[in-house]
């Protein structure tokens, strides 16, 4: 059995394998609103993972060019695939940031 607390709508916003509070609602864990709760969560708990994994890599990048330029690191010390990755995202950033100033130009760029 999950205990399941409900919102003012009667909508699942919490389940838990243990009682909060006394007032909680027993449903089995094989009930279809549980599931679909269970499911949604898990949907947008995965959403969120990747978008702050787009956020990592950005950090990462970072670090390791702080480690290099401070000399920490030399850019040999990364393995081959590894420095294959950051050169080409490095060639794809250049790219998008040359792109953003054709753009943004105070004559009036491309549009």
């Amino acid at each position: 059995m999950l205990f399941i607390q409900r919102d003012a709508q009667q909508q699942i916003c919490h389940v838990s394998a243990s009682p909060s509070y006394a007032e909680q609602e027993c449903l089995p864990e094989d009930d279809p609103q549980v599931l679909a709760w269970l499911r949604d969560n898990a949907k947008h708990s995965l959403r969120l993972l990747q978008d702050s994994d787009l956020d990592l890599v950005r950090v990462l990048e970072d670090v390791v060019d702080v480690l290099i330029n401070k000399g920490h690191i030399r850019y040999t010390d990364l393995p081959e695939a590894a420095r294959n990755k950051l050169s080409e995202r490095a060639k794809n950033r250049a790219t998008v940031n040359g792109l953003n100033r054709l753009l943004s130009d105070d004559d009036g760029g491309l549009i």
